[in-house]
């Protein structure tokens, strides 16, 4: 089995793959101050909740945007699991040809989404991450990332109205099902929701543009990806598990070469 860890600002995703098919995902929320022994212990009692073994992991693969997190993660992964952790940095083969000014600053995340959204997808693609913040990449036909546009997220954007607005309370992040509405509450909702909606349609329509096709296929991906889409015009598909999928793919490149038809 492969586990495999997507270390985000907010959360991190674990999943757990055998023979390329991903058995089982958690979510927990990202804390710096968690130490290795903290790990260790909380994934072994998810391990035996879904009767799965420890001893039977093979391989431990890591992308993170959070520097502070990774001692105790690998940490763990070698004492908890006897496993020297691949992590999605410098060295690691991708097969994308990076065409930032400085590949170094594009996120791990934004990498792992690009692999695997070409090789399920193919090219040109755009591919949206609703996490802490919205990412847009794009990528070329010929398997280039091509770069993209970052948005903050939309708890961010709710957070910060409830913060700045003093008369204005936080609300759930759900859907009203109009825009002239006759409460605050649902007023702040349609707002926030309807105008990201409106966002991220103008930010693809403006890469479609600079791509010189509308023949681009749009992943969305993250949390709040099935939110967003449900009234965006632009989302082609929602594909929750696009991180955790580029990780199982990059493991097999760099540790187990195979096709890319047998990891489809």
């Amino acid at each position: 089995m492969l586990l495999t860890f997507d270390v985000g600002n907010t959360n991190v995703v674990m999943g757990v793959y055998k023979e390329n098919q991903l058995l089982t995902n958690w979510r927990m929320a990202t804390d710096h101050s968690k130490s290795a022994d903290e790990l260790g212990i909380f994934i072994t009692q998810l391990f035996k909740y879904e009767n799965l073994k420890i001893d039977e992991v093979q391989d431990i693969i890591i992308s993170s945007v959070v520097p502070h997190v990774m001692y105790s993660l690998l940490h763990m992964a070698q004492k908890y699991f006897d496993k020297e952790a691949i992590v999605i940095g410098p060295g690691i083969k991708t097969g994308m040809n990076i065409k930032y000014d400085n590949p170094r600053q594009v996120g791990a995340d934004r990498i792992v989404n690009a692999v695997a959204g070409f090789k399920k997808y193919g090219g040109p693609l755009i591919i949206i991450d609703f996490g802490t913040a919205t990412t847009f990449c794009a990528v070329s036909e010929k398997c280039e990332y091509l770069g993209g546009s970052i948005l903050p997220g939309i708890k961010i954007s709710a957070d910060a109205l409830y913060e700045r607005a003093a008369k204005l309370t936080r609300v759930e992040l759900i859907k009203p099902d109009r825009v002239i509405c006759k409460n605050t509450t649902q007023s702040v909702q349609a707002g926030i929701i309807y105008g990201y909606v409106g966002s991220v349609d103008y930010i693809v329509g403006k890469m479609k543009q600079e791509l010189g096709s509308n023949e681009v296929k749009v992943i969305a991906t993250g949390g709040l990806s099935t939110l967003i889409a449900s009234e965006s015009k632009e989302i082609d598909v929602v594909d929750k598990f696009l991180t955790l999928d580029g990780l199982n793919f990059i493991y097999h490149m760099n540790r187990h070469p195979k096709p890319v038809e047998e990891l489809k």
